[in-house]
């Protein structure tokens, strides 16, 4: 026992050392990296944030997301919580700025910030201020000090959404350090099976497949409305393609076929990038009628044949109107970006090769409402099947919209646990 609590803080000490460091070379990134600098800069507030806006007689309940994905999985949680605990502030943090710039002005928490990054120091301070009566941590993201710190405090801390895999250094032969930072958790909540098997290797019992909260996420884009008279008029009653989260990779093959199809078309695109001059560059490749979002004041839009999104926010709603979708980001890596947005409205969904890292996406391509492609005849070859079988494009729409269906509840699993099981009776 001695030697491995030595092994251990030899390991803490060396994870502080690389932090440390880390912290030093962000700050020399920062000075040629607009990503980083938001990153260091960002972080620089959220001490005098919290102490502003959480006074010493509030009560909370902090979330933590690596980014936007994980904010999506995180929200219906979050929006229970805020209406069981009217009395607490919600606290939500950030790690990404993709997350964060994105999603700072949310109306769900009372607070949002970046999280600082994982020093002892800074552990300490961001949970006295915060001062939570429980934490939630979503999908992954395990910060040693954050969470020894919430350890020594007994503070209820649960994992949601959670994804196990056997590459990861919880089940190394090395990972011992990380392996004891789970011990803080009071319960994991996860997707499937194999996590939980994985976990139940650790010894970990308190674990429950509760499935992925981002069912329950989308199914509530359902009772929103989503109606954008501009996209209306522009539909114009023909059939659309909605083309989401597109990069170049994917455009390359997208526009030949947006030139020189003969049918009585219309696409949306909503690239996944929108600065200036790569949306003009894709307006400049389109030899069809093109306007921008930014451009549809004072014009017929029924007369164009293609809509470039170059604004941000309003996508989910545009899904409402496709009848076949092409979700980007397939020729990349890590791959796909969200397709249980289109999914959810019952539309069929093309995407390209890389998808493997994403239970969803796998799931739906060996049900077939999600159709992969990779290159530009495959592409080709799926559209015209989707346009011109009305049947074959409204079955696999089916299986999407079933999908979805059948996969939500994750959040009231989730909620039927922590309140039955709520020893500190928090109020």
């Amino acid at each position: 026992m001695h030697f491995s609590n030595t092994i251990y803080g030899l390991m803490f000490f060396l994870y502080n050392l690389v932090v440390a460091f880390a912290e030093f070379l962000l700050k020399f990134i920062a000075l040629f990296s607009p990503k980083i600098k938001l990153f260091v800069e960002g972080r620089q507030t959220v001490f005098k944030t919290l102490s502003c806006k959480i006074m010493a007689y509030d009560k909370s309940i902090w979330f933590h997301a690596a980014s936007l994905g994980e904010y999506e999985q995180g929200l219906p949680v979050m929006e229970k919580m805020k209406k069981k605990y009217p009395n607490h502030r919600i606290v939500l943090s950030f790690f990404s700025p993709s997350g964060y710039e994105i999603r700072k002005n949310n109306t769900v928490a009372d607070v949002t910030v970046y999280l600082p990054l994982d020093t002892k120091k800074n552990a300490e301070k961001f949970i006295e201020l915060v001062r939570p009566d429980m934490v939630f941590f979503i999908k992954y993201e395990y910060w040693p000090n954050y969470l020894k710190e919430l350890k020594q405090r007994q503070i209820r801390t649960f994992l949601i959404s959670g994804i196990f895999r056997e590459n990861q250094s919880f089940f190394k032969w090395y990972g011992g350090f990380y392996r004891k930072a789970l011990d803080t958790f009071d319960y994991f909540f996860v997707q499937n099976s194999t996590s939980k098997e994985l976990l139940l290797q650790l010894g970990k019992w308190n674990v429950t497949i509760s499935g992925d909260t981002r069912f329950d996420r989308v199914i509530s884009i359902l009772e929103k409305d989503n109606t954008l008279d501009y996209v209306s008029q522009f539909k114009n009653n023909t059939l659309t393609i909605v083309i989401g989260s597109s990069w170049p990779k994917d455009e390359s093959i997208l526009i030949d076929f947006i030139n020189y199809t003969n049918h009585q078309i219309k696409f949306i695109i909503a690239p996944h990038n929108i600065k200036a001059e790569q949306i003009q560059e894709l307006k400049n490749n389109i030899t069809k009628k093109v306007v921008l979002f930014s451009e549809r004041e004072n014009k017929n839009l029924a007369d164009y044949d293609v809509f470039i999104v170059d604004t941000i926010g309003i996508l989910t709603k545009i899904y409402s109107y496709a009848d076949i979708a092409y979700v980007g980001g397939g020729f990349g890596n890590p791959g796909v970006h969200n397709i249980l947005e289109p999914a959810t409205f019952g539309i069929p969904i093309v995407i390209g090769p890389n998808y493997s890292h994403f239970a969803e996406a796998t799931a739906l391509v060996n049900l077939e409402g999600c159709l992969s492609i990779s290159n530009s005849e495959e592409l080709a070859e799926t559209f015209e099947t989707l346009i011109q079988n009305e049947d074959i494009r409204h079955e696999k729409g089916h299986i999407c919209g079933t999908f979805v269906q059948m996969n939500k509840g994750a959040t009231e699993k989730i909620l039927s646990h922590i309140l039955t099981e709520n020893p500190r009776n928090i109020q």
